[in-house]
């Protein structure tokens, strides 16, 4: 038995193809049969039933897959006592980010965390929560940059800083003679929002519970975008309104600056963190991460203040 053949096993059982795990590992198909082959032989099960499509694991072989991933963990941590008693962060990391953060960390962040960890090769894909926790659990990534908290067992969570939502309105809404608002001023029936399964509207549905029944009954049409500026956009064309994150308004001109309200009394928030699964070993790269990230937002987001009052948004849905 051997480490390559166990990630063998892994990538098969991750996306269910003998192709395409071979592909992804960077091997020819044959070979990487050839080698579950062997590792079955020397067991003396079945680890695959290759009769279905897509292929699936047995029930022993769900087991291995299991002390497979604990395994390979494990071997990696010896990379990363070297690189940690070396003080070197070298390798590739990849990276899931969710599209309301990505637009206004990545940019930045690549570019900051590449000068100073040039042998360290970021990739990086914006994805949804949900996906991003399916692929930390598949090993397809090696942590998450999203909103949080998650509640799910299997998934470490690391806070870096609290965001908070602010209210965006169109010129002629009346909310604007207000200095701050309240969730009662958010008119669902006005309201532009992201589309389902961003963790963003499932946060604005939970600050305006009371009233999400009237969501854009008023208007002739509906529509929901996966994109906060695109929402920006709509606000300044067509009237209404909608939440956005406060680091999407940082870039804002001093006239768009002036239609965001924030919220009076408890403030809305969302906490953002990097997560992994619960046998990532990788800690000297999360470090960097952690490090770099921070030095991109304002201290009062770093830093929970005693007289600060604020209202932490779950992203689970109602």
């Amino acid at each position: 038995m051997t480490i390559t053949q166990l990630e063998y096993v892994v990538s098969v059982a991750t996306y269910k193809s003998f192709v395409a795990a071979a592909e992804k590992s960077f091997v020819t198909q044959p070979t990487l049969s050839m080698q579950i082959h062997k590792l079955e032989e020397e067991l003396n099960v079945r680890l695959f039933d290759r009769n279905k499509h897509p292929i699936a694991t047995t029930e022993v072989g769900e087991e291995i897959v299991k002390q497979a991933k604990v395994i390979l963990a494990e071997a990696a941590k010896i990379q990363e006592l070297i690189q940690h008693r070396q003080g070197t962060v070298a390798g590739s990391f990849r990276i899931g980010i969710i599209p309301t953060l990505a637009p206004f960390i990545l940019p930045q962040l690549l570019e900051n965390h590449a000068k100073a960890h040039p042998e360290l090769r970021l990739v990086v894909t914006e994805m949804q929560t949900k996906d991003i926790i399916r692929k930390l659990k598949d090993d397809e990534i090696d942590c998450g940059l999203l909103s949080t908290p998650l509640e799910d067992n299997h998934i470490k969570e690391y806070p870096l800083f609290y965001e908070s939502l602010v209210a965006y309105f169109g010129k002629e809404e009346k909310a604007l003679k207000k200095r701050t608002v309240t969730p009662d001023d958010i008119d669902m029936k006005r309201i532009w929002m992201l589309n389902e399964g961003n963790c963003l509207r499932n946060q604005i549905i939970n600050l305006c519970s009371e009233h999400v029944e009237k969501l854009q009954e008023s208007r002739p049409y509906q529509y929901e975008s996966g994109n906060v500026e695109t929402l920006r956009k709509m606000v300044d064309k067509n009237g209404g309104m909608t939440v956005l994150p406060e680091l999407a308004t940082f870039e804002f001109t001093e006239d768009q600056s002036e239609n965001v309200r924030y919220f009076d009394g408890e403030e809305p928030v969302r906490e953002i963190s990097l997560v992994t699964n619960d046998h990532f070993v990788r800690l000297t790269v999360l470090q960097t991460l952690m490090d770099e990230i921070l030095k991109l937002v304002p201290e009062k987001m770093r830093v929970q203040k005693k007289n600060r009052k604020i209202l932490r948004i779950q992203t689970a849905k109602l």
